[in-house]
């Protein structure tokens, strides 16, 4: 509502009593001459409620504040703050109405309008019309601020009032108009308003809205069955409206002008991402984008160009750094730190407008529609040069990230190179060790694969392939197959698309691993025999070595063991003889497995024990551990129990220090094993519980091992979950 319209509906607003009081002397220190004559007046000016969906909870936590400032004998105030569409008002108008009783001498209101293009009322306007509305004749209203905040105060020292001031801009703003004595004001704000806590304000930040309540919303706005009659139709919209109560009510809308149409309609209308916001409009000011707009516009000039950037990233959710990345000048030497610290300032001042939701140790989410609206930002006010600078120096921040991470869990594998765009590259802080570099790898996961598949389409296949190749510590030991696969399969069709035949048989070696650990044997097979041929072609007979190794593995899962055991030992011959020594002992540590499974234990640890002693000298303490923990298998075959238990808790040491949930479960169940075959069935059982949690962690709870283990407890515990 504009100021002019305001002013009208403020001038009308008030129920006269007919009772008359003596303005005279003086309010407040004030003297506004002699003998004036003014109405006493109870405004009634709040706009009707609406009906208010699950946001019980804050309800309540405002009604709490309000008893306890009530108790104190002091004012209650409360800050309702929230993305444009969220319901604010709605929620702030539901609270107010509820108090009418307990609140007899009236209702202010006044719109400050913190979106107006024109700017915001300022408060000695607004305090005009609400001395008016409480009584005060025109003539008598002071001229300066100061004067009519003193007269409003005295007035209201005595009377129990509630006051909504909404969409406000500043805590300046809204001070002047906050009532004296024991009344309850309302101040809603796209801005989380903190200068307001000085004051005694109680902040309430809301949410959008979940998917039931959302579904909920949308019955309310329909006039018929239509929810009820295509519920699965009506999730999927209120999804794509992404929980702003202000889409779901505008597609509401759209949709109640239209009887005949089904939700259907409205789903497929709303899939398409770049027309999502355009069919989220109706006519009249009830429009997303309008909406979106009018918080877009009041950004200072550099948080408006975080903004639009940050809506080129490729995921929803994002942490601090991305934010120093898009910032940062391309090929200028600058301080990473004040980089950062502008990153940082910026990126409070987009949730202060209720532009970023946080989620967390310096963690950022847009809503869904308001991504959609900065990245139609970035294409109104971004050249197409500044918006592709923007995505590749997302993608070299992810790249550089993950490698980085590589290189703290798996320095051995790091061999590849990396190349970037100009820089400089930003690199977010993964940790020190090998559990946090993992955790930051698979906390970043969605947004590393939308970055793998956006690297092709957005010009820079490269970045596919190298990010594939370093998320390899994570897909091996937290086994995600689905990404494993898809990084692979994306990495490798960027490869032969730049005609990098190293890269391309690097992802289908890894890639084939992969294969080879989700049960697809036949292709992993396939995947390295294809490697083979590209060494061979390339005359690369070190490379061709290593697929020895490969093809070993997958004939070893198809069931066909001596052909397995012929290509290791070709691999732990030639290897070390092409100058690799670590892939030469991979193979003796194959072997070993072969003739533990064949039942051939003291070859199993002949190998073992050969295997872990090259892996060692070559700094590989992953394999290391695994070999040690093979040694204890075959040890514990021929019931050399000291010696197996020594070796296995050795080796799951070591594993605990590099998260690797998987081969930890192996350890841990060998241990249980252990344990069982010496009668001590309570350490047994909780052994073997240890390593079905680790096999779950591992996503390989289904795996042969898991259920043997699985099957072992059940026989020593009959009457437990035996899971």
């Amino acid at each position: 509502m504009r100021s002019h319209e305001l002013r009208v509906q403020n001038e009308l607003s008030g129920t006269v009593h007919g009772a008359t009081i003596q303005a005279g002397a003086v309010h407040g220190g004030i003297h506004f001459g002699a003998e004036p004559r003014a109405v006493i007046r109870t405004p009634w000016q709040l706009p009707p409620a609406v009906r208010v969906i699950d946001r019980l909870s804050e309800l309540e936590a405002l009604e709490q504040h309000r008893t306890r400032a009530m108790r104190e004998e002091r004012p209650a105030l409360a800050a309702v703050s929230g993305l444009g569409g969220i319901g604010k008002t709605t929620l702030a108008l539901r609270w107010l109405h509820a108090l009418r009783p307990q609140f007899p001498d009236g209702q202010l209101y006044a719109d400050l309008g913190a979106q107006d293009p024109a700017g915001g009322v300022l408060p000695d306007e607004v305090l005009g019309r609400f001395l008016r509305a409480l009584g005060v004749s025109a003539q008598d209203v002071p001229v300066t601020l100061a004067e009519r905040t003193a007269l409003y105060r005295s007035l209201t020292a005595e009377r129990r009032l509630v006051v909504l001031l909404d969409d406000a801009a500043t805590a300046a703003q809204v001070r002047p108009l906050l009532p004296a004595g024991r009344s309850v004001t309302a101040v809603t704000s796209r801005g989380r308003m903190p200068g307001l806590t000085v004051d005694g304000c109680y902040p309430v930040h809301l949410e959008p809205l979940g998917p039931d309540a959302a579904m909920e919303l949308l019955a309310d706005t329909l006039p018929d069955d239509r929810v009820a009659a295509q519920p699965d139709a009506a999730r999927l919209l209120v999804e794509l409206c992404a929980g702003l109560p202000l889409a779901v009510r505008v597609a509401g809308a759209r949709l109640a002008a239209r009887p005949e149409r089904r939700i259907t309609t409205m789903v497929r209308a709303l899939t398409e991402e770049r027309d999502r916001l355009e069919v989220l409009a109706i006519d009249g000011d009830h429009d997303v984008r309008a909406t979106l707009d009018l918080s877009y516009r009041t950004l200072p000039p550099r948080a408006a160009r975080l903004y639009r950037l940050l809506g080129l990233h490729p995921g929803p959710e994002f942490g601090s750094a991305v934010a120093a990345a898009v910032l940062t000048p391309e090929g200028e030497a600058t301080e990473p730190d004040a980089t950062e610290h502008e990153a940082t300032e910026l990126l409070e001042k987009l949730h202060d407008a209720s532009l970023l939701l946080d989620r967390g140790e310096e963690r950022h989410r847009f809503h869904d529609l308001v991504r959609l609206h900065a990245a139609g930002k970035a294409v109104e006010d971004e050249s197409p040069q500044e918006r592709e600078r923007a995505v590749r120096r997302i993608a070299d921040h992810y790249l550089a990230s993950a490698t980085r991470a590589e290189e703290i869990i798996d320095p051995q594998h790091r061999t590849m190179a990396r190349d970037y765009g100009a820089g400089p590259v930003v690199v977010a802080d993964v940790g020190d060790d090998a559990e946090a570099a993992l955790d930051w790898l698979e906390r970043e996961l969605r947004n590393l694969m939308a970055v793998i598949r956006q690297a092709r389409p957005a010009g820079f296949p490269t970045v596919g392939w190298q990010l594939a190749d370093a998320l390899w510590p994570l897909f091996l030991r937290r086994k995600f197959y689905d990404d494993w696969h898809a990084a692979h399969e994306e990495g490798l069709a960027a490869a032969v698309e730049l005609g990098d035949a190293a890269a391309e048989c690097r992802m289908l070696t890894s890639g084939g691993v992969g294969r080879l650990g989700s049960g697809d044997h036949d292709r992993a097979l396939a995947m390295f025999e294809r490697a083979a041929r590209l060494f061979l072609e390339r005359d690369d007979r070190l490379g061709h070595a290593r697929t020895l190794n490969y093809r070993g593995l997958a004939l070893q899962r198809l069931g066909r063991p001596d052909e397995a055991a012929a290509l290791f030992r070709r691999a732990a011959a030639e290897l070390p003889s092409r100058g690799d020594r670590r892939a030469g002992a991979l193979a003796r540590l194959n072997l070993a497995d072969v003739a533990l499974t064949t039942g051939d234990a003291e070859e199993a640890v002949r190998h073992a024990r050969a295997a872990h002693t090259s892996l060692r000298d070559a700094g590989d303490l992953y394999n290391a551990a695994r070999a040690t923990r093979v040694l204890g298998r075959a040890h514990l075959a021929v019931d050399r129990l000291d010696q197996a238990e020594e070796h296995l808790s050795s080796a799951l040491s070591t594993l605990r220090g590099m998260a690797a949930h998987y081969e930890m479960a192996h350890a841990v169940g060998g241990l249980a094993e252990v344990s069982e075959r010496r009668g001590h069935t309570d350490t047994a059982q909780q052994r073997y519980r240890e390593a079905l949690e680790l096999y779950a962690s591992a996503g390989r709870s289904g795996s042969p091992e898991a259920e043997t283990a699985r099957h072992r407890l059940r026989r020593l515990d009959p009457g437990g979950s035996g899971s």
